[in-house]
């Protein structure tokens, strides 16, 4: 546990479990305020639910009014496709339908990969409205759940709790002041560790390979250029000052190497590759083992 004696809140959403922790136990109102804020992201961004705004997308183009964490969300992920050529989009949903990860788990692939739609073909995203050009399946999961845990970590400092520690399945976001030693996932065991690092004031998101992966090798993180799962990258590990930023990050250390995205942003990192080698930025304070 990161700090001995305090008080955890539970809860499924958004398709992963969540554990927030807290010196003192959250009152009924703040845990139906938290459970609120994860319904509307819901809400907005699933693709999995057909009443939900990427869902309207999905059915036909048009333009779309989207909460106002669509901006930030936006321009990350524009800069993003931008520096993996393409690879990382939002256009991906489409391709992991194919390979079988819909909304009815079916994981049976469809046919062949499918590459996502170009950006520039058919989305225009401004701030909080997004026009498309054609049907569109919106998959933000790449940042999504960092971009969550920062909302739901402002409304906990918004109500009075600034000493929290949330825990998205293995995405870590901790506001400090305290440090947290965190195990590091074994890519191919999650029973063993490949290593530790030190979390201090920031966010910790880890992706992997072996997370949310079916059939013959297929798994989540898809080259959005081929449709295909990446298979030079095992798992990565970004330190950033927010949860969204080290979530979508982790992701793009599937596509190009963490010096290139050192050039536009300020994050540690660690990747481990296919092949056995791993490598990291000066400033990831951890330790490997051998």
């Amino acid at each position: 546990m990161p700090h001995p004696g305090w008080t955890h809140f539970s809860f499924d959403g958004i398709g992963t479990r969540w554990e927030i922790s807290t010196p003192s136990r959250l009152s009924g109102d703040h845990r139906r305020g938290l459970l609120a804020t994860v319904e509307q992201y819901d809400a907005a961004w699933s693709r999995f639910r057909p009443d939900s705004l990427v869902a309207d997308a999905a059915r036909s183009p048009g333009r779309f009014e989207l909460p106002a964490e669509a901006a930030a969300l936006g321009e990350l992920y524009s800069t993003l496709y931008r520096l993996t050529g393409g690879a990382m989009t939002p256009l991906i949903g489409a391709s992991l339908e194919r390979l079988g990860y819909d909304a009815d788990y079916s994981l049976r692939p469809g046919g062949l990969p499918l590459p996502a739609a170009r950006w520039e073909d058919v989305l225009d995203w401004q701030g909080t409205v997004l026009t498309t050009t054609a049907p569109v399946v919106i998959d933000v999961g790449a940042a999504g759940k960092g971009q969550l845990a920062d909302l739901l970590s402002a409304q906990l400092r918004d109500g009075g709790c600034a000493e929290h520690f949330i825990d998205a399945s293995g995405d870590l976001l901790n506001p400090g002041p305290e440090p947290v030693v965190v195990a590091l996932e074994h890519p191919y065991d999650p029973a063993r560790a490949i290593g530790t690092v030190e979390l201090g004031a920031g966010a910790l998101c880890a992706s992997a390979a072996n997370r949310r992966a079916w059939g013959d090798g297929f798994h989540h993180v898809l080259d959005g250029t081929t449709g295909a799962p990446v298979r030079t990258v095992v798992a990565s590990w970004a330190l950033a000052g927010t949860a969204m930023v080290a979530d979508a990050l982790a992701t793009a250390l599937f596509f190009v190497d963490g010096p290139r995205l050192e050039q536009e942003f300020e994050f540690a990192w660690l990747t481990a590759y296919s092949d056995g080698h791993a490598e990291y930025s000066a400033d990831f304070e951890g330790a490997l083992f051998s």
